[in-house]
């Protein structure tokens, strides 16, 4: 069985995860999504908001029988996939400036598991540009986010505020 595991903070989950996710099924036959703990971050969505709002926006997607998961993990990424059994580590990738970091950490990750290998995605050219960060930004803004996150997101989004 081929097992990826998908990191990242998903705060708030993008369309652009959304793609990475259903691509990266054709290539795995397992994905967990794994939602990152970072006690040094305060977060908009609490870390089990995040979890049930993924497994949520999951349920829309073309899986293609692709086994998905969503779990949290805190620590090491590369140990926390070498505890999972995972083949892969999928990271998307949006520019260049994601590029050099996202380099350093695969080439770090696999000095520590050489067998783990990392597998960098583009998102569509639509979601090119979508982060968290910046969806966060112009919703705190009063803009509106509307295709850039799934409108349960969104919707979750103003009952927080």
């Amino acid at each position: 069985m081929r097992r990826a595991i998908y990191p990242g903070s998903f705060d708030p989950v993008t369309n652009g995860h959304l793609d990475i996710i259903q691509r990266g099924c054709k290539l795995f036959d397992e994905i967990i999504i794994a939602v990152l703990v970072n006690p040094d971050k305060t977060p908009f969505f609490s870390v089990s908001e995040r979890c049930e709002i993924l497994t949520d926006v999951m349920k829309d997607i073309d899986h293609g029988g692709c086994t998905l998961m969503v779990e949290s993990f805190e620590g090491l990424l590369v140990q926390y996939a070498a505890d999972r059994k995972a083949n892969a580590i999928v990271r998307g990738i949006r520019a260049i400036s994601d590029y050099e970091y996202e380099l350093q950490m695969a080439l770090m990750n696999r000095r520590l598991e050489p067998n783990i290998e990392t597998v960098f995605m583009m998102p569509a050219e639509t979601y090119s540009y979508v982060s968290s960060r910046l969806v966060k930004e112009v919703f705190h803004l009063g803009a509106r986010i509307e295709g850039l996150v799934p409108a349960l997101v969104e919707e979750r989004m103003r009952h927080k505020e």
